[in-house]
């Protein structure tokens, strides 16, 4: 079996993206609203009422947000649980700033997170170390490549 099919590349390392595919759709529903598919999930984009849409569901860089404050929430989760700590109380907590100039973009991100009560130094200061280190952190340390294609369905 050759290093690719066993899941590593020629120096027996994992490879660095992903092997299996995975996506999001995301189709206009009306308005400013989107319906956006992740496997059989089903989320709705919206504006809010001030900015033309009406407020059926977060924008887009809301979730954007809740996707980091779920990431680290998760491995929080984790972590609780593998050093048998009650996960019940658990709180993350986002806020962001928006960038004053362009391009249009999230300038600050803050997150807390709020665990039950009982953790020494010690285990806060490793919890710390664990939720910093989210796939959804470590996707914006070292940002993905993305590339965006415009096709007209018409051709």
């Amino acid at each position: 079996m050759s290093a690719v099919e066993q899941g590593t590349n020629e120096s027996g390392t994992p490879p660095v993206a992903t092997t299996r595919p995975t996506g999001v759709e995301v189709v206009f529903t009306s308005g400013e609203a989107y319906t956006i598919s992740v496997r059989e999930h089903r989320l709705t984009t919206d504006q809010p009422l001030g900015s033309g849409g009406r407020d059926e569901g977060p924008t887009p860089v809301e979730l954007f947000v809740a996707s980091l404050a779920g990431c680290v929430a998760y491995y929080a989760g984790r972590f609780l649980e593998r050093h048998h700590l009650a996960r019940e109380g658990l709180l993350v907590r986002a806020e962001f700033d928006m960038a004053d100039d362009r391009p249009a973009r999230v300038a600050a991100i803050r997150v807390r997170v709020n665990v039950p009560g009982g953790l020494s130094e010690v285990r806060r200061a490793a919890l710390h170390a664990v939720v910093r280190h989210c796939t959804v952190h470590n996707s914006l340390r070292q940002p993905p490549e993305v590339r965006v294609d415009v096709v007209d369905v018409g051709d």
